[in-house]
């Protein structure tokens, strides 16, 4: 009688934390979904403030048309490339950065045009677009560390005891994190 208590116990016991963890397995999922969808609100924003800045400078610098082109296809191969919250894997994430990556750099051969044209640079829309582009890229770079750090609590707890008995079964893998795109640890080099 008492083993049979024992064992009953040991089953109650491993079925009540089998259930809170999962229950903390959901919490920490839906929170690395729910930033994904930050990091990607943050990217549509500069994709949306791009078509401004292009016809901006568009205007003023009418001799840039292929540096005009190149950030126009580099802003629609970025939005044609999605993140779905639902299939975070290594290779998507690398997509995805790898397309925002050429989208940055059109823009930063953009804004180096923009040195070219005094009255470009005292426009005032220009000024504002800039600096409308500027605090995107920032809030892109707080949004993508925000999802480094649910995904690093998320992808801790799955895989501390006991969860971890339990994260396979209930089918929760471990999520990826964003990276620095490749060759992002050398410093540019400027010419004036």
């Amino acid at each position: 009688m008492k083993r049979l208590l024992l064992y009953f116990a040991a089953v109650v016991t491993l079925l009540s934390q089998s259930s809170c963890g999962y229950n903390g397995m959901v919490q920490r999922d839906q929170a690395v979904k729910a930033q994904t969808g930050n990091v990607q609100s943050a990217y549509q924003r500069r994709s949306d403030l791009i078509p401004n800045l292009v016809n901006t400078v568009k205007g003023a610098a009418k001799q840039e048309q292929a540096t005009l082109t190149g950030v126009i296809e580099a802003r629609a191969k970025a939005t044609s490339v999605q993140l779905n919250a639902n299939d975070l894997t290594p290779e998507n994430i690398q997509k995805f950065q790898a397309a925002q990556s050429q989208l940055s750099a059109g823009l930063g051969r953009l804004l180096a045009v923009s040195e070219n044209y005094p009255e470009l640079k005292t426009n005032a829309n220009f000024q504002e677009l800039q600096a409308q582009i500027e605090g995107t890229e920032n809030r892109i770079n707080v949004e993508r560390n925000k999802f480094n750090t649910v995904t690093n609590d998320y992808n801790g707890y799955i895989k501390s005891f006991p969860n971890n008995l339990f994260a396979g079964v209930f089918g929760f893998k471990e999520a990826p994190y964003f990276a620095a795109a490749e060759g992002s640890e050398k410093a540019p080099t400027v010419q004036f």
